[in-house]
């Protein structure tokens, strides 16, 4: 059974000392890795993440994801290749073919959106760069699906670490399936492959930010029970993300920001298991 990883999701806010203070508390509370959205309305992705790892010294940093309209494949792949020399290989490169609301943000950049199969067709030739790139330092890949046999079969193919892109009120016996699905896809690879999905709230934390961004409260996602929060005591939230690596085939959680300082208990409670 792969150990667990726990993750945070945040973005910059205010200047570079503060983002560099955040990634420092990211890393105290023993989180394996920041992570950051990407979107052109953001501060650009990869120097913001270059600063965080300049900042700690054993945290990972990757991208929650980089959407492929945003940037051409052979850019995305030389920022990627050039975080993870750098980092001394503490860059995860996360892909996603990206939101609706990309199709604007891609306008803004002269960009073009394409279809939802060019886009992830741009998600197979990035990587396809990255590993021409790769020398000593490799740089593991996570891939974003919904669930869809297209984006399944690629990160079944292709990805170190597989995020599930999924709604936040999404239940049980379809995350099971999904984790399912990719892991029948990957064969012998399946073992190797690290299955990601957010919790978005701890105990009933969830900014009406984040709110907006998933389109639910937290009274929403407790009273469906669903994957997206967690609730209870220290031991409880423990025994239930135990419960859910071996029901769901999850053991990669990545944290909302505005719950990472609640959680880190439980981090500790499961840190090495």
């Amino acid at each position: 059974m792969p150990a667990f990883r726990f993750g945070v999701t945040q973005v910059p806010i205010g200047d570079g000392e503060q983002w560099r203070a955040a990634a420092v508390r990211v890393e105290e509370l023993g989180y394996s890795t920041l992570l950051m959205p990407d979107g052109v309305f953001l501060l650009s992705t990869v120097p913001s993440l270059a600063v965080a790892a300049t900042a700690t010294s054993t945290l990972r940093v990757g991208s929650f994801v980089l959407a492929s309209p945003l940037r051409t494949p052979r850019s995305a792949a030389w920022d990627a290749h050039t975080l993870t020399v750098l980092t001394n290989g503490r860059f995860d490169l996360g892909l996603g073919s990206g939101r609706p609301s990309m199709k604007d943000e891609s306008a803004i950049l002269g960009m073009p959106y394409g279809s939802a199969a060019r886009r992830l067709e741009q998600v197979a030739e990035t990587i396809k760069h990255v590993r021409e790139l790769d020398g000593e330092a490799r740089t593991p890949i996570m891939i974003a699906i919904g669930g869809g046999p297209k984006g399944t079969a690629l990160a079944a193919a292709e990805a170190d670490i597989v995020h599930l892109a999924i709604g936040a009120l999404t239940p049980d016996d379809e995350i099971a399936a999904i984790t399912g699905r990719i892991r029948e896809a990957a064969g012998d690879r399946a073992d190797r492959i690290e299955i990601a999905m957010n919790i978005w709230t701890v105990n009933g934390d969830l900014s009406p930010r984040s709110e907006s961004f998933i389109g639910t409260d937290a009274k929403t996602i407790r009273d469906t029970q669903s994957a997206a929060g967690l609730w209870g005591s220290t031991q409880e939230m423990a025994d239930e993300l135990e419960r859910r690596r071996k029901a769901l085939g999850v053991s990669y959680f990545v944290l909302n920001g505005d719950s990472k300082e609640q959680f880190a208990p439980v981090l500790e409670k499961l840190s090495g298991h």
